[in-house]
């Protein structure tokens, strides 16, 4: 599967399927949250949360890959995260574009 994050597939022609979409909502566990939140004191980058993040886009771009195989799509244009909080220590993450084939 191609993802981009051109509006246009240059140089092939394609027809336009739909919008696919994945999102998923991540947390890390209690223990680790009070030691981000003790991190704050003094200072520095939260991995834990680095890597919720990390795994949470991988997740995300995973399962709206999978929306765009569903529809037998060539690839994916205008792919774009968004993300939010959820409650405290959670967040959403969204991947999302326009799922195409070639012609």
């Amino acid at each position: 599967m191609i993802l981009t994050t051109t509006e246009h597939f240059p140089g092939r022609e394609y027809e336009i399927l739909g919008l696919v979409k994945g999102s998923t909502i991540q947390t890390v566990n209690a223990i680790r949250d009070i030691g981000a939140g003790l991190k704050t004191l003094v200072g520095g980058e939260l991995t834990k949360y680095n890597e919720m993040m990390n795994d949470a886009r991988a997740l995300a771009t995973k399962r709206m890959i999978q929306e765009a195989e569903d529809l037998e799509a060539d690839a994916v244009i205008g792919m774009r995260y968004a993300s939010s909080s959820i409650m405290q220590s959670a967040a959403e993450v969204m991947a999302y574009g326009t799922a195409i084939r070639f012609i």
